[in-house]
């Protein structure tokens, strides 16, 4: 009896540290606009600069809305406009919130829904969209509701670009 405990014990001893490293496959899902791209889930991080972009909008803290915004990038409003730089992109939003004031309108939102992604496998020089990673957030204020893509690289936004539809009414 003694000899079958040993003998289990160490059966079990042996398959306790058998080596286990599995490699797990990157889950994957969906497609890019280039041959071979697929997206990958991005960071935390990621999205961490989206809260930081959105605290100095919400606050119209230009200097720090400013510091996060790449000059040259490509950041399109829903209501069409277009700005390149941080110092147009904060005047656009400094223009918005005296209309919201004009139309006696609420400054604020309330953000529904944030994550981060990553599309690669692309070997297209044109995908520049592979440059770091992608939020999709969502807002809802008392005008609409906003859904919008940030391309953040190296912590700074680099394109960025916002879709309105009208708020429910109940």
């Amino acid at each position: 009896m003694k000899n079958y405990i040993l003998l289990f014990s160490l059966i079990g001893l042996f398959i306790s540290c058998a080596d286990n490293n599995h490699v797990c496959e990157v889950p994957t899902n969906g497609f890019g606009p280039f041959e071979g791209q697929t997206v990958f889930m991005g960071s935390d991080s990621t999205v961490d600069v989206l809260k930081e972009i959105d605290a100095a909008w919400t606050n119209r803290d230009y200097d720090a809305l400013k510091a996060l915004i790449s000059d040259g990038g490509n950041f399109s409003f829903s209501d069409g406009t277009v700005v390149k730089t941080g110092e147009e992109f904060a005047a656009k939003v400094e223009e918005d919130y005296q209309k919201s004031l004009e139309s006696g309108q609420e400054w604020g939102w309330n953000i529904d829904y944030a994550f981060a992604v990553h599309p690669k496998g692309s070997d297209d020089p044109k995908a520049t969209n592979q440059n770091g990673e992608w939020v999709n957030a969502q807002f809802t204020g008392e005008d609409g509701v906003y859904i919008e893509w940030y391309q953040i690289v190296d912590g700074k936004l680099v394109e960025w670009s916002s879709a309105k539809r009208p708020a429910v009414q109940e």
